[in-house]
């Protein structure tokens, strides 16, 4: 009796931690005509990579010679380090990307505001600011890229409101899909869209005044921060000047300087995440 009981019950286990692991993968989101990329996702370019390998052996090359002073452990720190940098600088990146096409759908609003105004109809005034925007930014800014895409769905005869829609889940932006959303609602009732395009860059331009107004805040805190990281550098490098037997590679100094890498490496992105303040 148990023993038939047993069975299903690990069966049920088995399929509850399939679905955990398919849900863990993400799926990228396509765009309406199989074109696009999803922001969700930041593909490394050589370059990238190059620039987060760089940074990993700068700071294995300084933890190996100020606190070890020993080229061969900097080479061991550096690769590690190298290897290690990668995703952060990949997270990054991608964090980068976004706020520079938030910045952009910015002036995309105000650029679709000023053809509303002018009476322009929904194509004609996402035409001129394909124009405006390869102009301001060039051919292969996001915008642009995204612009395009539009334009062409307009032309096949797509809705405008699904290429907004997809625009906003594959950027994953909030201010995309709220006007996204509003334009929507007021396309297919008839509302103003003149109002909608001119409110929405209103908020977009509140909300990145604030976040410029934070970040200017925090900015003390940030050098503070940074200045705290490099504090140990130094004093390790002053005892080592002095011949101050800390500095020396026994296994109780190696366990020590181990221990407080990785403090000072923790307490800095502690603090990383508490000035890393979001709207």
């Amino acid at each position: 009796m148990f023993g038939k009981q047993k069975a299903p019950r690990q069966e049920k286990q088995k399929e509850q931690k399939k679905r955990k692991k398919q849900k863990e993968v993400y799926t990228p989101i396509a765009g309406i005509m199989n074109i696009g990329d999803d922001y969700h996702i930041y593909h490394m370019t050589v370059p990238d990579r190059l620039a987060a390998a760089g940074l990993g052996v700068t700071a294995g090359v300084a933890i190996g010679y100020v606190f070890f002073n020993n080229w061969w452990v900097a080479g061991i720190i550096s690769v590690i380090c190298a290897l290690a940098l990668q995703k952060p600088y990949q997270e990054h990146q991608k964090k980068a990307r976004l706020k520079k096409l938030l910045l952009q759908f910015k002036d995309l609003l105000e650029t679709l505001s000023a053809s509303y105004s002018a009476g322009l109809t929904t194509t004609k005034a996402f035409a001129d600011a394909l124009n405006e925007m390869t102009e301001l930014y060039g051919d292969n800014a996001d915008i642009v890229t995204e612009l395009k895409m539009i334009n062409a769905g307009l032309q096949h005869n797509f809705n405008i409101e699904d290429l907004l829609l997809n625009f906003a889940q594959r950027s994953g932006l909030d201010d995309v899909d709220s006007f996204a959303n509003v334009f929507e609602v007021c396309n297919r009732k008839g509302g103003n869209l003149k109002q909608i395009v001119s409110e929405s860059r209103s908020v977009i331009n509140d909300k990145i005044e604030i976040e410029m107004e934070i970040q200017t805040m925090v900015a003390a805190s940030k050098n503070e921060l940074n200045i705290m990281m490099i504090m140990p550098f130094i004093i390790m490098f002053s005892l080592r000047s002095m011949g101050d037997t800390m500095t020396g590679n026994s296994l109780l100094n190696i366990a020590v300087k181990l221990g407080a890498l990785v403090v000072f490496a923790g307490a800095y992105v502690i603090g990383l995440r508490l000035v890393d303040i979001k709207i």
